[in-house]
């Protein structure tokens, strides 16, 4: 197996807020295209696929919040364009942020537009194929996640 034949780990972040008893999620530019997705990164060797889900979301979107369950919401594969021209598979875990803060300076602020998005326009809006299905299952358990920040 040559080194092209690795394939990257990634971990990325849909991140939530409920206004109005409905979700609203948050959506970003892609730094290179402009096209909406979420905030996503590579997995470093000392870091939960969780913990890296949540460093992005702060790196990218400047939120800060809670990752309620170890389990990711979903995974998806897509192909990996680098900065060499060559492409890599890579496998991507999403994790659910349940957004509690946001900061005004981030890493990233300014390389990105950031938009809170109603989560029914959100798989019209976002151009990651692998995502629109996460975003379609959030959608059938927004109910409960409205229930649970009732009782907050």
């Amino acid at each position: 197996m040559g080194v092209m034949d690795i394939i990257l780990h990634q971990a990325a972040v849909i991140a939530y807020r409920i206004v109005d008893k409905k979700v609203q999620v948050l959506l970003t530019t892609s730094r290179d295209t402009g096209r909406w997705i979420i905030p996503k990164g590579n997995v470093s060797p000392r870091m939960t696929p969780a913990k890296a889900a949540e460093r992005e979301a702060f790196e990218e979107a400047g939120v800060k919040g809670v990752i309620e369950s170890a389990l990711p919401l979903g995974i998806y594969t897509y192909f990996k364009k680098l900065d060499t021209g060559d492409t890599r598979a890579a496998t991507v875990e999403v994790y659910l942020l349940r957004v509690t803060g946001s900061v005004k300076k981030f890493p990233e602020r300014g390389e990105r537009v950031l938009a809170w998005v109603p989560l029914a326009e959100a798989p019209g809006m976002i151009q990651e194929p692998g995502v629109v299905p996460l975003l379609l299952r959030l959608a059938e358990i927004e109910p409960s996640l409205v229930q649970a920040e009732k009782k907050r």
